[in-house]
């Protein structure tokens, strides 16, 4: 961040500094929402949530350097009291990325695929400057104004991830840092429950076109998403389109998979083709890699360049398509950050490409947030599972795991209540050489099975 008096913070965000508050010291960041975070010059944003109060550990973040605390009441250290503190936090990071000297903001939103297609490019910008980008996927109301706030005066590229739960929320996280480059990767039917419909969804999507200024601007859009595509009208900046089809400005040609499933390709770009030989796990990463260098492309850098990056990048964020070999032999596919009906089935495309001529497990959870339609989505899982030649099918939840249940009916299935339960019914039934996908919903905590069995592999 950059240094800031803690009077221009509440000048900023409208607020009030309590009597022991110094106007004249200085924030130089970090501004962080938890205590433990908090260190010399930082600023202790008080957040009030289901379980936790941040207005409790105040004076925790204090002692342990904090300048200030953002609070909606008076706390023991010194506070800017203001009334929203969400919206006093969205205010401060709007105001510090307006006064930073002009870095070049990307913008990457879409259904599936968001986090990695971030670290992806955020590695490419990093190339040519101080790049910041989120870690993992903090992309809402909290976590995106934190990641711009961590900008300062030497950085040169921001590489934002910007996520909806409504219509209007894409365009919010817009107007903190007003972006130059917008990548939509996909319309899909993740939070289909919230929006009600795929139409809604690119609605919202299409925000982030929509925020992109007319001059200047470049919507970076997925020509083989008929949804995406049909952005290219939401705004009048400039569109490059990415794909496999021909019409595609950036694509891919020459597609394989190698024996663990992971791609090779010719990059091709107006100014030249290069080979990438991807380290990333499954086909849909594909998808991923071009939104990537399609924005890079825009950046200016070589078409070789690109190339390169794309084939020495490794998986930057937890818990979305980790591959990990036991030492046994046995193969653990760690997919277990997030799922909708199109990673669920990238998903088993990706265990059915790694798993050739292996026994194959799987261990799945609902998917959640898909309103309606979830009990038909969740059965529609089960029998995709069912028809993947599974060696055994652990589905872990309550009541809102037997549609996946029932999908899968004559299949090797085994209901279980929770993760614990899963790894403890999976761990004697694996040999040296199998393969495991894990793969659920965020709130289903999935990723303990896959530390409980690769943990049991040592054992």
């Amino acid at each position: 961040m950059i240094p800031m008096p803690l009077a221009r913070v509440a000048e900023i965000t409208s607020g009030a500094l309590t009597g022991i508050a110094d106007p004249r010291a200085v924030v130089r960041g970090p501004v962080v929402v938890d205590s433990r975070a908090a260190e010399p010059g930082s600023l202790f944003v008080a957040l009030k949530g289901a379980r936790v109060d941040g207005h409790d550990f105040a004076e925790e973040a204090h002692r342990a350097g904090a300048v200030a605390v953002l609070a909606a009441r008076p706390t023991e250290a010194p506070t800017v009291i203001v009334g929203d503190v969400l919206a006093a936090l969205a205010a401060l990071a709007a105001e510090v990325c307006a006064e930073l000297p002009g870095p070049t903001v990307l913008g990457v939103t879409g259904s599936a695929g968001k986090t990695t297609t971030k670290d992806l490019l955020a590695g490419l910008t990093s190339l040519i400057g101080p790049t910041v980008s989120p870690a993992g996927s903090h992309n809402n109301e909290i976590g995106h104004p934190l990641t711009v706030l961590r900008a300062d005066a030497a950085t040169r590229f921001m590489v934002l991830e910007l996520s909806a739960r409504n219509v209007g929320h894409i365009a919010a996280l817009a107007r903190i840092a007003p972006p130059q480059i917008g990548v939509v990767l996909n319309v899909g039917t993740a939070h289909l429950g919230v929006f009600g419909s795929r139409e809604a969804i690119a609605k919202a999507k299409g925000e982030l076109v929509e925020a992109l200024p007319g001059k200047g601007g470049v919507a970076v859009l997925n020509a083989d998403d008929p949804h995406v595509r049909a952005m290219a009208d939401r705004r009048p900046a400039r569109v490059t389109l990415f794909g496999r089809t021909p019409e595609a400005a950036v694509r891919a040609e020459d597609l394989s998979l190698d024996d663990r499933g992971r791609a090779r390709f010719t990059l091709c770009t107006p100014s030249g083709d290069a080979p990438v030989a991807l380290r990333l796990y499954g086909e849909h990463m594909v998808y991923n890699a071009l939104a990537a260098a399609a924005a890079a492309y825009e950046l200016g850098l070589p078409v070789a360049t690109i190339a390169r990056q794309l084939s020495e990048s490794v998986p930057r964020s937890p818990w979305r398509m980790e591959v990990t070999d036991r030492p046994d032999g046995v193969t653990v596919i760690n997919d277990a950050y997030n799922a909708n009906p199109d990673s669920m089935r990238a998903a088993f495309v990706t265990l059915g490409e790694l798993g050739r001529q292996r026994r194959r497990f799987a261990v799945i959870a609902p998917m959640l947030e898909l309103g309606e339609e979830g009990r038909l989505l969740n059965e529609q899982a089960g029998r995709m599972a069912a028809g993947a030649g599974l060696a055994g099918l652990i589905v872990v939840g309550g009541e809102e795991a037997r549609s996946i249940v029932a999908g899968a009916a004559g299949a090797p299935v085994l209901h279980v209540p929770d993760p614990p339960a899963a790894a403890q019914a999976l761990l004697p039934r694996l040999a040296p050489g199998d393969v495991v996908l894990i793969k659920g919903s965020r709130a289903t905590g999935l990723e303990r099975v896959a530390e409980l069995l690769l943990g049991g592999a040592a054992q």
